[in-house]
């Protein structure tokens, strides 16, 4: 198995420190509004990631956060915290504004039918690791106080600008984080920040005798920490992480302990729509309820997906989408012959689909592999098994054989046919078709399909 590590700007070779855990970390969501089409697209492919992970025989160890606090209205260090503003936009607390949006979240995330993270972290319910993590980094000498929080000094971690190739000699105040006088240094970051006199924040609690709330960046450090431990396998997040989240992340964990902290770093590339950055202001922002109104399901977006690259901008297109949901159909029809015909051998067609997959999670090439192999041969129950295993797409669940009184009614409708018994056969397709099945006639057989 092959991916590209961002550590290294290079596809390498993967193999687990541990094949019975694999231990993996993905950045989840804030949950301070809904989560839109694109949003989820990391999280398709990181499905893809763990399916891959099994299907060569290891096991995964993954967890996924969710900000419920800390997360500023940018990546810098200053302005409102999200969940503030989503409760003050929806007139709610901030812990409702928590629950319903992470609800609405997982309920998507099930829709689409995506493997279930080993262990899903709140960031609330990890204050205590927050306080131990900077405690550990002030104890090394990365701490500084300002009068608004506690900063990480990135002039004492001496690899800090490696992981994102960063320019520090040519970084400006305010090009990467609000400028502000009493940094050191303008990338340092906060780990921490007072609520200062005058601000209402929701969420805080008491560290070194003050109200405070932690920075965003220290919060998934610390899960990590306390749930993986030392040195994981697997990171995974957006390509726009890389820079200020990941980099600071790696600064805090390796700051404080002296280890490795991801051997594989996976970042995922963003969708556009019809060529332009997903944005509420151009009036492009999707949710799932958009696509199930235009008669689209989860299951077609997740294919439209799976047909790009994970590390490929993608732009998305209802006709597009459209596209993806025939291609879907294709392959469930497809399931469908292994209730009609004798199942064919194939094992080789598996190789190269698995083959793909484990090269840089290439589902497009996997997809191509399968596209050639529906056109002469009929799946086994096994082999459709194996097709859920790798992409998710519920082809075994959504094409159950049909009723023996359908199969009757089917062949008194051959019979017909061959009689020439026009109207009886017309009058016997239009009954089975209210059964939401379509007949294909051919030259020496009569098959069935899903509509």
């Amino acid at each position: 198995m092959k991916l590209y590590n961002t550590l290294t700007r290079k596809v390498e070779e993967f193999t687990p420190q541990n094949t019975e855990r694999v231990k993996m970390y993905t950045c989840g969501p804030t949950v301070y509004s809904f989560a839109h089409i694109g949003n989820f697209t990391a999280y398709i492919y990181w499905d893809l990631l763990v399916r891959t992970i099994r299907l060569n025989g290891w096991k995964e160890d993954r967890v996924l956060n969710i900000t419920d606090v800390g997360h500023l209205a940018s990546d810098a260090d200053d302005g409102e915290d999200k969940m503030e503003k989503g409760a003050r936009r929806e007139g709610k607390t901030v812990w409702q504004i928590a629950e319903m949006y992470m609800n609405d979240y997982l309920a998507n995330f099930r829709a689409l039918n995506l493997i279930e993270p080993t262990q899903i972290c709140r960031a609330t319910d990890f204050i205590e690791e927050d306080i131990a993590l900077v405690d550990a980094l002030d104890k090394k000498g990365f701490v500084y106080e300002t009068s608004d929080g506690l900063y990480y000094d990135t002039s004492k971690f001496a690899s800090y600008a490696d992981f994102a190739h960063l320019d520090l000699e040519n970084l400006k105040a305010g090009a990467r984080v609000e400028f502000n006088n009493e940094k050191h240094n303008a990338s340092d970051f906060a780990l921490w920040k007072w609520v200062r006199e005058g601000e209402d924040h929701a969420m805080q609690w008491e560290y070194r005798g003050r109200a405070g709330y932690p920075g965003w960046h220290i919060e998934c450090a610390a899960i990590i920490h306390e749930k993986l431990g030392e040195t994981i396998d697997i990171h995974t997040g957006g390509i726009d992480h890389i820079p200020v989240h990941h980099t600071n992340e790696i600064a805090e964990l390796e700051g404080a302990y002296d280890k490795q902290m991801s051997r594989f770093w996976v970042h995922n590339n963003f969708i556009t729509i019809d060529g332009e950055k997903i944005s509420k202001s151009l009036g492009n922002v999707y949710m799932f309820s958009d696509l199930i109104a235009k008669g689209f399901s989860h299951l077609d977006y997740k294919m439209w997906v799976l047909q790009g690259h994970f590390q490929s901008e993608r732009n998305f297109s209802f006709s597009d989408l459209a596209a993806a949901r025939q291609r879907l159909t294709n392959y469930r029809n497809f399931a469908a012959l292994r209730w009609q015909k004798p199942a064919t051998d194939m094992s080789e067609v598996r190789a190269e689909i698995l083959e793909q997959l484990n090269n840089n999670l290439n589902s497009a090439g996997a997809l191509a592999e399968l596209d050639k192999a529906i056109k002469n041969n009929v799946p086994s129950n096994e082999f459709v098994e194996f097709l859920d295993e790798a992409f998710g797409l519920k082809l075994a669940e959504s094409t159950p054989d049909i009723s023996d009184e359908l199969k009757a009614k089917i062949a008194e409708r051959k019979q017909a046919k061959t009689e020439r018994d026009f109207a009886k056969s017309d009058a016997l397709r239009d009954e089975i078709a209210k059964a939401g099945i379509k007949l294909l006639d051919g030259a020496n057989e009569m098959l069935w399909q899903y509509e």
